[in-house]
């Protein structure tokens, strides 16, 4: 195994009052980091919520009404709050109780569960390793790894403590691939195409992978000056976000960094780069980035459902590519996309030419 990375946890127990360098953002970005509890209660735009439990009314009229609130949500936005889901309360407390407790685990029990990016070991715990130009580090760490479909897991690697891990991550991925299902069934309808054809698209039930990373954001001494998460885009079709209520989020919406604010016994819900390219940008894929704070720590179960690397060729739908409305994207593989955003990154850093 390669030399252990220092945790960002570990840093954050040590006492120290000033971060290191490596975790400093650059002068551009610090204009705009601020107090996060205090930017949770700006006034402004709100992320939207959609109530889903009348997706499948009976009554055409309320069924309509929330088929185009999610829409709208999709198309302006690309990130939204959804309450009444369909996913119970209490299986929701217990992932997270589950999440929580592994975390509260000393380091040194957590690193037997220690991943090797430098292997191409991406699952298990870790921490950000820097692959930007500047060698700059998030202050996060986090256990990442795959929840559905059952025979692509590798369970070797699953946390053993607690013991009903396994049990209740198996059941909240269950669930949330239905939900997907039903989104996209919806934002299928709205593009005028068969309720089926973006989750074909995607891989459908046997292809489509849901990896789970739980993001662990410590408290920060000088929170101004970090972020937990740097500003990007979700290479995902669709991202399902929980969190434990301590708001962090931001979204980069009509030239200004918005704070989502928490909704109770809601899951955040991104579109992600995969829908923006199948649906020829009407769908958007939204910047966002996490901030953190020295009060409390935040912890958030963030769930992408991600096509196959290799097997599809994403690229917008010909139904939706028109004279008026050319092809907006190349034809690329999953694998192609993650690449050439990593890529773009890195020459961008490179000319010191940061992207906001």
């Amino acid at each position: 195994m390669a030399t252990v990375a220092q945790r960002v946890e570990s840093l954050a127990l040590s006492g120290i009052s000033s971060i290191p360098k490596e975790y400093v953002r650059p002068k551009e970005e610090l204009t705009n980091i601020g107090n996060i509890f205090d930017e949770e209660k700006k006034q402004g735009p709100q992320v939207p919520t959609i109530d889903i439990k009348e997706i499948n009314s009976s009554d055409e009229f309320v069924r309509r009404n929330c088929r185009e609130k999610l829409k709208k949500a999709a198309e302006e936005w690309g990130v939204m709050n959804l309450v009444n889901h369909g996913i119970s309360e209490e299986l929701l407390n217990r992932l997270k109780k589950a999440g929580e407790t592994f975390f509260k685990l000393p380091i040194e029990e957590k690193e037997k569960y220690a991943n090797d990016q430098s292997d191409g070991k991406i699952q298990g715990y870790g921490s950000k390793l820097a692959n930007n130009a500047s060698g700059q580090l998030e202050w996060e760490d986090y256990f990442f790894h795959c929840i559905f479909p059952k025979d692509k897991r590798d369970l070797s690697i699953w946390p053993k403590t607690p013991a009903d891990y396994t049990e209740v991550t198996t059941e909240y991925a269950k669930e949330l691939r239905g939900l997907a299902s039903k989104i996209m069934e919806v934002l299928s309808l709205e593009l005028g195409l068969e309720g089926g054809r973006l989750e074909k698209e995607v891989g459908g039930m046997e292809e489509l992978l849901l990896q789970m990373k739980i993001n662990y954001y410590p408290i920060c001494p000088q929170p101004e000056l970090a972020l937990g998460v740097e500003a990007h885009t979700d290479v995902s079709s669709l991202t399902f976000l929980l969190h434990n209520m301590v708001p962090g989020l931001q979204l980069f919406y009509e030239g200004k960094w918005v704070t989502a604010k928490c909704v109770p016994g809601s899951i955040l819900m991104h579109i992600g780069d995969t829908i923006e390219i199948l649906s020829n940008g009407k769908y958007k894929s939204i910047l966002h980035r996490g901030l953190v704070n020295k009060e409390k720590v935040r912890i958030s179960w963030a769930v992408f459902c991600e096509p196959p690397k290799e097997k599809i060729i994403l690229k917008p739908l010909p139904e939706l590519v028109t004279e008026i409305e050319p092809a907006r994207f190349p034809p690329r593989t999953f694998a192609q996309h993650i690449h050439h955003k990593l890529f773009r990154k890195s020459e961008e850093e490179k000319k010191d030419d940061p992207k906001i």
